[in-house]
C-alpha cells in the first residue's frame, strides 16, 4: 500500500510562504491499497487537493469507490468534505466512517455544516451516493483486504485512532491526542489549564492508563505510526486542555509499540517550514541508535508500505 499525505496542519489552514514546504492544509491523509479502492483519513481542507487528482481517474466518470474515516468532527477535521469534488458526480460511492454520538445521527453532522447560511450548496443535493457506518471504540471491521480497527483517544468531544492493515504491513493514525498523564478529556471542553502540579483522580487515571494501553496495543509493531505532535513541551504546559501532544509524546508511544516510522503530524498553525525543520534534526540525533526513525509529513508526500 501506499500513503500519501494531503494535509499536515492542525486547528486552520495556514498557506503562505513560511508554510510552503510542509504545506498548510488541514488533516488529510489517503491509503491506497494493492488493488483495492481508496481510504482517506479525515477531511480538512487537504481532501479537496485529493478530490481534484481522483476527478482524473474513476471518479472523473462516475465509477468511483472510497471509503473516508474521520477521527472526530472538530472543523479541521471535516472542513475539507464539502470541497471534494467527487461528490458532485453521479455513480461515485463514498462511505463515512465515525464515532457514534448520542445525540444525533452522523449524517446530520456533516449535513449541519452546509446549512444556510454557512454554505450554498445542501449536502443532500450531492450526487454521488454517501453511506455513513457509526463505530464504536474498539471496533475492528474490513474494508476489502484492509482489516480497520480503533480505539479512544485523548481529546475534547473523543477522537479515535485508526489501524490499517493490509499487503503485509500497517499504518496507525492518531491524531489530536494529550498525553495520558494530566487531564481527562471527555464529553466536554475544559475552559480553563487544569493545575498539573496535582494528579488526576484515580478513576480518571485508571482510563487514562486504559486509553495508553489500548493505543500502545493498536500501534503494535506498526511501520508507520502518524501522531499528533502539535505542541512543544512549553505549550503543552500552557494549553494541555487542548487536547494536542508533543513529539516527545509519540517518540514515548512509538518506542513502547516496537513502531518502525513515525510520522510528526498535525503542526501547529504558527510552527513555520525552517523551526520544523529544526525540529526534526534534532528530535533524529536524539533518538540515533534507537531503532525509531522519525519524519515530518509535508503535502503531497508519499510513503510506500509493505508489498507493492
Amino acid at each position: 500500500m501506499k500513503i500519501q499525505f494531503w494535509g499536515v496542519r492542525g486547528s486552520i489552514p495556514v498557506p503562505g510562504q513560511q508554510t510552503n514546504r510542509y504545506g498548510g492544509n488541514t488533516s488529510c491523509v489517503e491509503v491506497r491499497p494493492r488493488g483495492g479502492p481508496s481510504i482517506i483519513l479525515d477531511a480538512g481542507t487537504g481532501i479537496r487537493k485529493l478530490g481534484k487528482e481522483m476527478m482524473h481517474a474513476a471518479f472523473g466518470e462516475g465509477k468511483g469507490r472510497a471509503h473516508l474515516l474521520i477521527s472526530h468532527t472538530h472543523w479541521d477535521h471535516i472542513q475539507g468534505l464539502p470541497f471534494f469534488a467527487p461528490l458532485y458526480q453521479e455513480g461515485n460511492q463514498l462511505c463515512v466512517y465515525a464515532r457514534r454520538r448520542d445525540d444525533t445521527h452522523l449524517r446530520a453532522v456533516f449535513a449541519s455544516q452546509t446549512e444556510n447560511p454557512y454554505f450554498p450548496v445542501p449536502f443532500n443535493t450531492v450526487k454521488a451516493e454517501v453511506a455513513f457506518r457509526e463505530l464504536v471504540e474498539g471496533a475492528h471491521f474490513d474494508i476489502g483486504g484492509v482489516r480497520v480497527s480503533c480505539t479512544r483517544l485523548n481529546h475534547p468531544w473523543v477522537a479515535i485512532a485508526y489501524r490499517l492493515d493490509c499487503d503485509g504491513s500497517s499504518v496507525v493514525y492518531a491524531t489530536d491526542t494529550a498525553p495520558f498523564t494530566d487531564v481527562l478529556l471527555e464529553h466536554e471542553f475544559v475552559a480553563t489549564a487544569p493545575n498539573l502540579a496535582e494528579p488526576p483522580i484515580p478513576e480518571h487515571a485508571e482510563k487514562l492508563i486504559a486509553m495508553r494501553t489500548n493505543l500502545i496495543e493498536l500501534c503494535r509493531g506498526a511501520e508507520l505510526l502518524i501522531y499528533d505532535t502539535q505542541f512543544t513541551p512549553e505549550e503543552y504546559r500552557v494549553r494541555p486542555h487542548w487536547g494536542h501532544s508533543t513529539p516527545y509524546d509519540a517518540i514515548e508511544i512509538a518506542l513502547a509499540a516496537k513502531v518502525k516510522t513515525l510520522a510528526l503530524y498535525h503542526h501547529a498553525p504558527e510552527r513555520t517550514d525552517t523551526e520544523l525543520d529544526a525540529l526534526l534534526t534534532m528530535l533524529q540525533a536524539q533518538m540515533q541508535g534507537s531503532g525509531l526513525e522519525i519524519m515530518a509529513a509535508h503535502e503531497r508526500q508519499e510513503v510506500p508500505l509493505g508489498e507493492q
